[in-house]
């Protein structure tokens, strides 16, 4: 009795830990869903955190879990997982989350669930452990989410700018002005609808290899799903400020018509691979998408040395979240 009471006050303890990392993961992205919307000036910041959350939040009733299901059971062999893995997972994440936030560098929270996740397994049993085909998708999007947001913010502000040639300046900057509350909106849709349910996932990875949830279950339990939208919701109100400015001025000057175009083209690459159950970063998304807009204009209206900069972010994050998920697995495992 003692033995499984111990237990269970573990698994609330790790469940308490990823909902922390959730609304980690909303607080370090909000930058991607209201960067655009406030450095445009279209929406004062803390109604765009407001704005921003609400529609993370409805995303719990636009999609499926397929995200979830992907991370849950899809990147690491069954009866590998235990409550050292998970911790290891978690902590990796978190640090490279508070890390790069506290630099105000553009990262991404959903590479560095996956990477501390494989750092963890990989400490505990070997790479044969992971699922290649789940590993080798999600890694494969952290250069086709970005090129996929560049092109389809690119081709968006050129189709705008093509349709409104003979408009002038200031009656676009007021259509955009509007047109941008909706753009913002499916963009927060699509960031609450695959970045919550990477939490989801780790949450029901756990509950399997604890045996509080049936390996063969078509979904976890309707309790995580509920309390990491809320997590992620929460975590976009209170805004990582820091990210907000990288992503909304440093890469390149934006106007109305560009957000729109950004969030339109990072909305449609999210929910793309969300419909696919492919967990991909919001932070690539979006940086494509804005680099994407900035270069239809000039090469120069694009601070490329910034973009170099969170690249070799992108590049770091997995490894790094999966060398500090090694360490915490190991402590883990030799102190309990």
């Amino acid at each position: 009795m003692e033995i499984a009471q111990t237990a269970l006050w573990i698994v609330i303890l790790l469940v308490v830990l990823a909902l922390v990392f959730d609304f980690m993961n909303g607080f370090h992205d909000a930058a991607n869903s209201i960067a655009t919307v406030v450095s445009t000036g279209v929406l004062r910041p803390t109604r765009a955190v407001v704005f921003a959350a609400f529609f993370n939040l409805m995303a719990l009733f636009v999609f499926h879990l397929s995200v979830a299901a992907t991370v849950g059971k899809g990147i690491v062999e069954p009866g590998v997982v235990d409550t050292h893995v998970v911790f290891g997972a978690l902590v990796g994440a978190i640090t490279w989350n508070l890390i790069t936030w506290y630099y105000g560098i553009p990262s991404s929270s959903s590479h560095a669930l996956i990477g501390g996740i494989v750092g963890a397994v990989m400490a505990k049993s070997g790479a044969g452990a992971l699922i290649a085909g789940g590993i080798l998708k999600t890694v494969a999007f952290i250069f086709v989410s970005p090129l996929l947001g560049f092109l389809l913010g690119s081709l968006m502000m050129v189709a705008v700018a093509w349709a409104c040639r003979r408009v002038r300046p200031n009656r676009i900057d007021r259509w955009f002005r509007r047109l941008q509350l909706l753009s913002a909106g499916a963009y927060s849709l699509g960031h609450g609808g695959n970045d919550a349910q990477k939490t989801i996932g780790i949450i029901w990875m756990l509950l399997i290899a604890t045996g509080h949830s049936a390996a063969d279950a078509a979904m976890p339990p309707l309790w995580v799903i509920v309390s990491c939208y809320l997590a992620i919701g929460l975590g976009t109100m209170f805004g990582g400020w820091r990210i907000v400015k990288t992503m909304g001025q440093k890469i390149t000057k934006l106007r109305p018509v560009g957000g729109f175009c950004a969030e339109t083209g990072g909305a449609l690459t999210l929910f793309l691979a969300t419909w696919m159950g492919i967990p991909v970063s919001t932070t690539h998304t979006i940086t494509g998408a804005i680099v994407g807009v900035g270069s239809t204009q000039r090469a120069a209206a694009v601070r490329w040395g910034v973009a170099g900069n969170i690249v070799w972010a992108w590049i770091l994050t997995i490894p790094a979240a999966a060398f500090v998920a090694a360490l915490a697995y190991w402590v883990s495992f030799n102190l309990y």
